[in-house]
């Protein structure tokens, strides 16, 4: 039977045992997002206020902060207050707008990846022609493509979807991604298409480019001296951690929602969990550990605040 989208509230399913375990729950996770706050914004306030700082390799790591902690924001407070509430509901506005913001802000971190790839390829194999190359219009267009393209695209996706009508009101998971299209009546073939090709322009295009770029940066260094291998392995180790922990999210999520019928819902809570809870960290916490610069200038931090 179809039911109007209107005024609708969904059904978040995917919570277990939630009745013994809701403070445990919501203790972690609230701990969790507290970190993620407090990490990504030290790092981000640390570029911010040095200048020497102000390279465009610095400013895209802080835009990808960025990225991280409005995701997490668009997650953690709507499922810490469901931890606490009697029913786990959500508008159907409000779960397009949570499916909106997940998955554009998803793709953002692969062309921001993309560009950090292309800024190290610069650095590395042209550095004479570095400060021509990457000016600081270069850089604006970089960042603001990297948001753009993929908020129309994702717009688009949800556009095509809600017009579609609904037979289910409850979902099998606790955030809305793309589970959300087992809700539908019927499924949409213009959907599908266009979903394949936001899939390959939002994510495998950035991907090839990545592979592509650090396989030209580990020939050229190869055959360099010590010191650009050294300066590569230093540079380009961090963003190719945050790659693999970034593609293994993107990789749980498509296995929650495509074999999510053949697996038990403890198995997919955990998997949610992890696609959520590490990625977030991860990051700060790369970047402020490997990346020299940051790591000395946090230690600084640390020392005044230790000071005071």
């Amino acid at each position: 039977m179809d039911v109007e989208a209107n005024d609708t509230y969904l059904t978040l399913d995917g919570h277990v045992d939630l009745h013994k375990y809701k403070y445990l729950y919501f203790s972690v996770t609230l701990t969790v997002y507290i970190f993620i706050v407090i990490c990504n914004l030290t790092i981000v306030y640390v570029i911010w206020m040095h200048k020497n700082l102000h390279e465009p390799m610095y400013i895209f790591i802080a835009a990808l902060l960025l990225n991280s902690l409005v995701f997490s924001t668009n997650i953690y407070p709507k499922l810490i207050s469901d931890f606490l509430s009697e029913k786990q509901v959500i508008s159907y506005p409000a779960c397009y707008l949570q499916f909106f913001l997940f998955y554009f802000l998803g793709a953002s971190e692969f062309s921001l990846l993309a560009a950090m790839a292309y800024d190290r390829y610069v650095s590395i194999c042209k550095p004479l022609q570095y400060t021509t190359i990457m000016g600081k219009t270069t850089v604006s267009i970089y960042l603001s493509l990297a948001w753009l393209v993929p908020a129309c695209l994702i717009a688009v996706m949800v556009t095509l979807s809600t017009s579609i009508k609904l037979c289910k009101l409850s979902i099998n998971g606790i955030l809305c991604n793309n589970s959300i299209y087992s809700l539908h009546c019927v499924g949409s073939k213009v959907q599908t298409v266009f979903g394949a090709v936001v899939l390959v322009i939002t994510l495998l295009f950035p991907l090839l480019f990545i592979v592509f770029t650090y396989s030209r940066i580990f020939i050229i260094s190869y055959r360099s001296s010590k010191e650009v291998r050294k300066k590569a392995a230093q540079t380009c180790l961090p963003h190719l951690l945050v790659l693999i922990s970034f593609s293994c999210l993107c990789a749980f999520d498509v296995i929650i929602v495509r074999l999510g019928s053949n697996f038990t819902k403890v198995v997919r809570l955990v998997m949610t969990l992890q696609a959520i809870l590490y990625h977030p960290l991860f990051n700060p916490i790369i970047y402020g550990l490997k990346v020299k610069e940051i790591s000395k200038q946090l230690k600084r931090l640390f020392h005044q605040a230790e000071a005071l």
